[in-house]
């Protein structure tokens, strides 16, 4: 039977792969986690969904690594491919994370700590005798990048077997990340054995939709909430009355319950946080307050026009704004993590 620290790393998941290798990491005892962010900028409502996973697997007992991949973002092109500017913003999502509650006692560690290491670019070697370059290339979309890309610039082709390398490198027994890191993890499983090493075990936390009506149609993979494009998504910096002004603007029509990223913020984002029932306020007039205490009443309720979409956005947005006040808070005693920030985008 599933243990509680079972039940509790594979909640609000997308997918475990697998299951039964998580089983045998949590008996193994002591496991490790990691998950690698491109230190790039501005943090969005994505992030909390991936910290919320990280604070479930150090209360089940695992050791987290975050790895702050400041080289990969250079190969990336990120912030102008400027490592000091990368790294700057590696210490405004240190402090990010920490408002988001995830326990002072994960590590966090550069990618450039690891790189000075030659075992470390060995691991890097092997994991790139051990797959193809087309599989390699395929890999690519972890990165935002199409296989095309390796054609105009050949270190792209570095990042994916780097990300390999810092699993087995850091000798982790579970990779988290969103669905869209999902091709570096298969990746990571599948040279497992050329490497002599146990696969590890892939935990995929779900991605939050764009809010326009075109990112809620596409993959997710493809759509996310993106901070290149902040029309798509909510910021941990938005000001309330901008919060609710982009959620009043999403797109959310009558009666659609698929591809509404209103009801997917509401699902992913507010409902872990409810501790009773989700109130809808309306005025009598229009039939008074709405109480649901399932996100399947919800959705029920909008799919047969008991609930407005003006009234659901107002909700939504009142909601949000109370997530994101603890972490209004947070970098309002700990202004040097907005100073990086603003030293990382030269504000």
């Amino acid at each position: 039977m599933p243990s509680d620290a079972f039940e509790l790393v594979t909640r609000n998941t997308e997918e475990v792969v697998t299951e039964g290798d998580l089983e045998d990491a949590l008996d193994r005892g002591e496991p490790a986690a990691y998950i690698g962010f491109e230190p790039s900028g501005t943090a969005h409502l994505g992030w909390l969904i991936c910290a919320r996973k990280i604070r479930d697997l150090q209360e089940a007992g695992f050791e987290v690594t975050i790895l702050l991949a400041d080289w990969h973002a250079q190969i990336n092109d990120k912030l102008d491919g400027d490592l000091e500017r990368i790294q700057a913003c590696g210490r405004y999502m240190e402090e990010a994370m920490e408002a988001l509650g995830v326990r002072e006692d994960a590590n966090f560690v550069y990618a450039s700590d690891w790189v000075a290491d030659p075992d470390y670019w060995a691991t890097v070697l092997r994991v790139g005798k051990s797959s193809t370059l087309n599989r390699i290339k395929r890999a690519m979309t972890i990165m935002g990048r199409e296989a095309e890309d390796a054609d105009l610039d050949y270190g792209k082709t570095i990042y994916p077997a780097m990300q390999v390398a810092d699993i087995y490198y850091g000798d982790f027994d579970v990779a988290l990340g969103g669905m869209d890191q999902r091709h570096a993890h298969m990746l990571a499983r599948d040279v497992a054995s050329k490497l002599d090493g146990e696969p590890p075990v892939a935990i995929h936390t779900p991605l939050l939709p764009g809010l326009t009506e075109a990112g809620a149609r596409m993959d997710p993979t493809e759509a996310k909430m993106s901070k290149s494009e902040p029309e798509t998504g909510v910021f941990l910096h938005d000001e309330p009355g901008e919060v609710e002004a982009k959620i009043e603007d999403a797109y959310c029509p009558g009666g659609q319950v698929e591809d509404n990223p209103v009801l997917a913020l509401l699902e992913m984002v507010i409902w872990p946080e409810i501790e009773d029932a989700f109130v809808v306020e309306r005025p009598e007039e229009y039939g008074g307050d709405l109480v649901f205490e399932t996100f399947d009443e919800v959705e029920a309720a909008f799919d047969d026009g008991e609930l407005h979409p003006l009234d659901l956005k107002q909700a939504v947005g009142a909601e949000l704004n109370a997530v994101l006040d603890q972490v209004r808070e947070h970098f309002e005693a700990n202004p040097e993590g907005i100073e990086a920030l603003d030293e990382a985008l030269e504000r």
